[in-house]
């Protein structure tokens, strides 16, 4: 009899440690595929090429998907922390914040995130369309588009969209 409780003792130690990977592996691979920022297989949308215009600036991407020329007025110059009026500026879509590797470059339609670097200074916008209230925003996969760039400010606690279109 004791042999008996000892096997079943030690099957069920082991069914509860197989059980046990199988959940950590399940969790593990359920996790990297919720941060994985877009499907390996499809092309990578073309650059940003154009003007592209706002009611507080605009930016003209020149299509080779470093170089961006920003013109922005004062409110969106001290929204952002970047200059006011023309300047020449790089630029690069991040994909937010990805444990444990934090932000990393992404094409612009699965974005969560647009990194301005103006000279000595280099900001990080999020990306997104605030609700008409301001009260809650939508960010990422999608939101900025062939033809739209939405910054995404938080302002006296509220959302608020700066939606830069395309010309």
């Amino acid at each position: 009899m004791k042999k008996l409780l000892k096997f079943l003792a030690l099957v069920l130690i082991l069914a509860a440690l197989v059980c046990g990977v199988l959940a950590y592996l399940n969790y593990r691979e359920r996790t990297f595929l919720d941060n994985y920022p877009y499907e390996p297989d499809t092309p990578a949308p073309d650059p940003h090429d154009g003007t592209f215009v706002s009611e507080h600036g605009t930016m003209v991407f020149n299509g080779d998907g470093e170089s961006v020329t920003i013109a922005f007025d004062s409110k969106l110059a001290e929204l952002t922390g970047l200059p006011e009026g023309e300047t020449e500026a790089t630029y690069v879509f991040l994909s937010g914040d990805l444990p444990p590797h934090g932000s990393i470059d992404v094409r612009y339609d699965i974005a969560h995130e647009l990194q301005i670097n103006a000279g000595d200074t280099s900001v990080v916008i999020d990306l997104g369309d605030a609700a008409e209230d301001g009260s809650t925003a939508t960010v990422g996969v999608g939101t900025v588009t062939e033809e739209r760039i939405p910054l995404l400010f938080r302002i006296d606690g509220k959302s608020v969209t700066v939606a830069f279109e395309k010309e």
